[in-house]
């Protein structure tokens, strides 16, 4: 198969109405998770039901699958996160010209399979583990290489630039670029407002990759849900915890806007 027989499979997956549809769908779901977690959040925040749960996507898949209707939305899940990662691996190799554009795609697709594996783990095998400790557990098992700790700062910097890029997108509404045509005025709000949110919450995840490399303690690694609790420490913590809460629960009806309007 030649690169042109590779460009048109390539462009007949990814314009294919199911693909479409359930990457629409994976969107859609993305925004549930959201709003899931800032409801944990909220609950940390002021240590509501004892406030124990975790503040991730992990926890949010846990408390969906607690719900009567629960295992039905993530067996919807598993289906758009698949199909967003077939549409975002397809274009990148369609895209595979503009190295930055094959990258970023790539990774998305990575990220939303990964996605799909988790709830698929959760609510097909019934498995419950803590993020944090897989976090930890990462980290640890990168540093047992000879190049581990340079490894994990490296991802910690990668995090920050994520980051940064996210509250630049958010300030700057580049985010409106995603989209076929303008989602309205809530939803551009929603969208500055969650991407902003989302984008503090992963400086301090990424400070902590960095700070576990320079003090070769894989423990001193978050992930999101640490990362949340971590503001709750903070002078004004509950409060500040909570105006991120509510942010990260803006991207989530940014991402029901997104569903509709994503340019696909």
């Amino acid at each position: 198969m030649d690169r042109s027989d590779v460009t048109e499979a390539t462009n007949e997956t990814n314009e294919s109405p199911v693909i479409e549809w359930g990457a629409r769908l994976g969107y859609a779901i993305l925004g549930v998770l959201h709003l899931l977690i800032a409801y944990i959040a909220i609950k940390v925040a002021w240590g509501v039901g004892g406030g124990s749960k975790e503040a991730d996507s992990s926890g949010a898949l846990k408390t969906l699958a607690s719900s009567s209707t629960g295992p039905i939305l993530l067996w919807i899940g598993v289906v758009g996160f698949v199909l967003l990662a077939i549409w975002n691996l397809t274009e990148g190799i369609a895209r595979r010209h503009d190295p930055k554009d094959l990258g970023k795609l790539v990774s998305k697709g990575v990220m939303y399979g990964f996605f799909a594996w988790t709830t698929f783990k959760i609510v097909a095998l019934g498995e419950s583990s803590d993020s944090e400790k897989q976090t930890e557990g990462f980290a640890a098992a990168l540093m047992g290489n000879p190049l581990g700790r340079i490894a994990v700062g490296v991802i910690g910097l990668v995090v920050l630039g994520v980051a940064g890029y996210h509250i630049y997108k958010g300030y700057t509404k580049k985010f409106l670029g995603d989209l076929d045509e303008h989602p309205g005025q809530w939803a551009v709000r929603a969208g500055q407002v969650g991407y902003i949110a989302k984008g503090l919450a992963l400086v301090v995840v990424g400070f902590f990759f960095v700070y576990a490399a320079w003090t070769a303690d894989p423990d001193k690694t978050q992930g999101l849900d640490g990362a949340l609790k971590t503001f709750k420490e903070a002078p004004g913590g509950q409060v500040l915890l909570t105006v991120v809460a509510v942010g990260i629960g803006a991207y989530g009806i940014y991402c029901f806007a997104r569903a509709k309007y994503a340019k696909l």
